[in-house]
């Protein structure tokens, strides 16, 4: 019984939906405000552009020899960085793709396959 007699109520109550809000005498706009965000939309890189990237940015090294950049080098048995070196391309890398790399994960990347699965999943890379 109490169930219905809710039901019945709130099907006639109308409540007014304002697109501003007044907050200390100032209005704000609640439809301008809201943002979307989505991980993998129209934007997100494909995987053919993260690996073009990815290599452009290691053949530019100044230590690389750019004829042995490949998708499956890796910095150190490849390429003959050391640890100083890997961390400046993955410095690089973040500056390219505009994202930030945890020191844990910066870590874990001392190739390009790592490099560019990681950029490729991440849902801010751009």
């Amino acid at each position: 019984m109490a169930s219905a007699l809710r039901a019945a109520i709130l099907g006639h109550i109308r409540v007014p939906v304002s697109q501003t809000l007044t907050l200390n005498g100032s209005k704000l706009s609640l439809f301008g405000a809201v943002r979307s965000m989505s991980s993998h939309g129209d934007d997100h890189l494909t995987k053919e552009e993260v690996i073009d990237r990815v290599l452009d940015v290691v053949k530019s090294f100044p230590k690389v020899d750019p004829s042995k950049v490949s998708p499956d080098v890796h910095f150190q048995k490849d390429l003959g960085l050391d640890s100083l070196d890997n961390v400046e391309i993955v410095f690089a890398l973040e500056e390219e793709f505009k994202l930030e790399i945890p020191d844990k994960e910066a870590d874990k990347i001392d190739s390009c396959p790592l490099a560019i699965e990681y950029i490729y999943k991440h849902p801010m890379a751009g």
